[in-house]
């Protein structure tokens, strides 16, 4: 009976020693040593300390169900480096702009991810676009973001069949460690996909009359009809015959809609530095068929606000606006309040 339990008692130290021993092998790469991965099934390439922890799960997003993997690095008080990788909303130009699917994917990268850095903070305390920079072709946006008492450097791309977002985080500057993650990540370039006339050889007489046309006839919905026949759809050499005549120019001006806070179905609040900032901002903008936002700039209000209420106007949703039954676009204003509340 003795020599039962103490080999009981035995098997349960040496159990709790690997749980223990898996954790922390979980929980902490080796900052000493750096390594060059590519995930299976993944795009990328990047340099992350050794030993990344990777999860991989699904999440709901609206009424989407979206796959996500993550590759983190990460320390107790320290950094954390880590890249999101998200799919489930596929490149679908006939049903949404590339422009509403970027800010879709990131609106779910805010709610995914900062319950995976640290447990206590639920949501990003901040995300501020900086800029907007293509990245071997495929779209690229850098941001400022911070969780809690992390603060650093988000870099978001999208290609046709992931989106990735590069985070480095911090409790303080550190330019070097950040520099070496964000700068190792690597995309191949995108292919752009060749028109079916490359194949044979171009008619010169065809190509000495495209290059007679306007350039962008869609943005004069004036346009003569003898002058729209000439131009063709878009400038398609697959379809550069005569058009219909009876056929309606492609581009319509967009209609005057006033004040949109109203009419919008989602409306995130601006995101801002400062709990002070006071004051009203008015943001014109421009709404796709499809409801989404395709420009945005600040016509009035505090200069020092007009990036947080252009950022938000930016992921504002509309329905669908028919006129005759079919879908225009819409030109408009979006007011945003300041206050402390903010």
């Amino acid at each position: 009976m003795y020599f039962r339990r103490l080999h009981w008692a035995l098997a349960i130290v040496v159990l709790a020693a690997v749980a223990v021993s898996g954790q922390v092998q979980k929980n902490s790469a080796n900052w000493n040593e750096w390594e060059s991965i590519t995930p299976e099934g993944e795009e990328f390439t990047v340099l992350m300390p050794k030993n990344p922890t990777t999860e991989a799960g699904k999440f709901p997003y609206h009424k989407m169900e979206l796959n996500a993997r993550l590759y983190l690095a990460t320390q107790p008080n320290g950094p954390v480096l880590a890249i999101a990788s998200l799919s489930g909303i596929k490149s679908n130009p006939a049903a949404y702009s590339d422009f509403a699917r970027f800010n879709s994917y990131i609106d779910a990268f805010k709610d995914y991810f900062p319950p995976k850095v640290r447990t206590k903070d639920t949501a990003i305390t901040k995300l501020t676009l900086v800029s907007s920079r293509p990245f071997h072709g495929h779209t690229g946006r850098s941001y400022k973001i911070s969780i809690g008492e992390l603060s650093g450097v988000a870099h978001a791309f999208a290609t046709r069949k992931r989106f990735y977002v590069v985070v480095s985080l911090n409790t303080k500057k550190d330019d070097a460690l950040e520099d070496k993650f964000l700068s190792s990540f690597v995309l191949p370039e995108r292919q752009v996909e060749q028109p079916k006339v490359a194949a044979g050889q171009p008619n010169e007489q065809q190509t000495a009359e495209n290059a007679e046309q306007p350039v962008q006839n869609n943005e004069n919905s004036e346009q003569k009809p003898g002058a729209q026949q000439q131009a063709g759809a878009e400038g398609n050499t697959e379809n550069a015959g005569p058009t219909p005549a009876n056929k309606e120019p492609n581009a319509k001006k967009p209609v005057a809609g006033g004040m949109l806070n109203a009419r919008a179905i989602y409306m995130p609040q601006p995101e801002v530095g400062s709990a002070d900032a006071t004051g009203v901002v008015l943001v014109q903008i421009l709404i796709d068929e499809n409801g989404s936002v395709i420009e945005a700039r600040a016509v009035s209000g505090p200069q020092h606000l007009h990036a947080a209420a252009v950022n938000a106007a930016r992921l504002a949703r509309f329905a669908p606006t028919l006129l005759m039954g079919e879908a225009v676009k819409v030109s408009g204003t979006l007011s945003y309040n300041f206050a402390k509340s903010n």
